[in-house]
């Protein structure tokens, strides 16, 4: 029989506020983290704005030692220690210690996408073609695609499967559900998980060329439209990274750990970039059957979700991706759930923006709160077609909600989504 799961840590590295209480408090707030990048404006992009998260050098060293941080240079692995770190202080657990042996009960996966470009430029700028041996003895481990979990491993001592995956958009989410997995199968008693995103130029140029970025609000980017808007013209590229540590139900009753959230179960698919899938625009017929599979392997009824943490990009693709809810949950109006999306305030946080949004949804199911939909006051014609304004609130709700769902729609035609549920 598997056992139940349920969350007891949380981290958060968000272009809007870093660590729970600052995230919190922004999210509340529809506090924005975007803002004008003049090296953008510079280099010819059309988007002239993104969002990454402020870290000060003191804060660095509250996690890695002044040798660790010697010629370090990747922003990705520094946000998803941060946030990693945080989330495994934050459920109360120990690291092992030098001298003993690694916490053979704890695992990790902590995924990336495009991993430490910076480093790899930086290292390559350095030299010429007959001196790549030159690349430096730390070029590797800030850039592999597994190098933030095995930092994190390294400084905690895992003992378990230490581990990245690497799905796009859907890398956080994709995460979670197979740590669920692991602790429910009875194969680690803690498992932390994540993913993380770097920013700069090199990470999100290609998103600029192929013209999926905003490029209406250069001057304004407080007023940035947000996803469902009829307004969007594009999303911030934006970066950071989220945590989450998991556990059995039984375990975390035992030693009275704080119990953020229930996870009832999920589901991941691929579109196969058949029908209207491509490598870069989802199947609706797939994203359909993966929240449809996520409700059967959580074992409720779609009458029973609360509220939708949306994926919702600010692109073309806002009112499908309704669409697509309407349909597999067979509800639409007054009927359909609250919906609201974390990227009108922080961006797309492209491979991390699964995780951090897993943070926002959490929380709201913890303390029970709807975080507002930013500048999304026109909502777009499509979507009011399925969906009450009231269900897509502009302003901070409170309200006790039971069981939501959270959904991740990435590049390859990569779906996944999970269910929650309050304890």
């Amino acid at each position: 029989m598997k056992k139940r799961v349920v969350i007891t840590g949380l981290g958060v590295v968000s272009p809007n506020g870093v660590g729970l209480p600052k995230f919190t408090e922004a999210i509340k707030n529809g506090r924005l983290g975007i803002r004008f990048f003049p090296e953008l404006r510079e280099l010819n992009f059309s988007c002239h704005l993104g969002a990454m998260p402020t870290i000060s050098e003191e804060k660095k060293r509250e996690y890695l030692s002044e040798l660790q941080l010697r010629n370090f240079n990747s922003s990705g692995i520094l946000y998803g220690i941060i946030a990693g770190m945080d989330a495994f202080k934050d459920a109360k657990l120990e690291s092992a210690k030098n001298e003993e042996d690694p916490l053979w009960d704890l695992g990790i996966i902590f995924g990336s996408g495009t991993s430490g470009v910076d480093k790899f430029r930086e290292a390559i700028y350095k030299i010429d073609d007959k001196n790549v041996r030159r690349l430096g003895s730390n070029s590797v481990a800030q850039t592999m695609t597994s190098g933030v979990s095995a930092y994190l491993g390294g400084l905690i001592g895992a003992g378990n499967m230490v581990t990245a995956n690497s799905s796009a958009c859907a890398t956080g989410t994709e995460a979670l559900l197979m740590g669920y997995e692991h602790i429910a199968n009875g194969k680690a008693t803690y498992m932390l998980c994540g993913s993380t995103s770097d920013h700069g130029p090199y990470i999100w140029g290609g998103f600029d060329a192929m013209k999926v970025t905003t490029y209406k609000y250069n001057d304004s980017p407080e007023k940035v439209a947000g996803p469902m808007s009829a307004d969007a013209s594009g999303f911030a590229p934006g970066s950071g990274a989220g945590a989450y540590v998991l556990e059995s139900l039984e375990s975390a009753q035992k030693r009275g750990a704080t119990i953020y959230a229930e996870v009832l179960g999920g589901s991941v698919n691929n579109g196969g970039q058949r029908g209207e899938g491509s490598m870069t625009a989802p199947n609706g017929v797939a994203i359909q059957k993966c929240i449809k599979d996520a409700l059967k392997n959580a074992n409720i009824s779609a009458s029973e979700i609360d509220y939708i943490n949306g994926h919702l990009t600010a692109t073309s693709k806002d009112p499908d991706e309704i669409m697509n809810w309407s349909e597999a949950l067979n509800r639409k109006g007054e009927d359909f759930p609250y919906i609201n999306s974390l990227k009108g305030m922080v961006g797309h946080c492209l491979a991390a923006s699964g995780s951090i949004e897993i943070v926002s949804s959490v929380l709201q199911l913890y303390e029970g709160f709807i975080f507002p939909n930013v500048n999304c006051e026109n909502l777009h014609p499509k979507i009011t077609a399925s969906v009450s304004q009231e269900k897509i609130s502009t302003k901070l709700l409170k309200t006790s909600l039971q069981t939501i769902a959270k959904a991740s729609f990435g590049f390859g035609d990569v779906n996944a989504c999970i269910i929650f549920k309050k304890i």
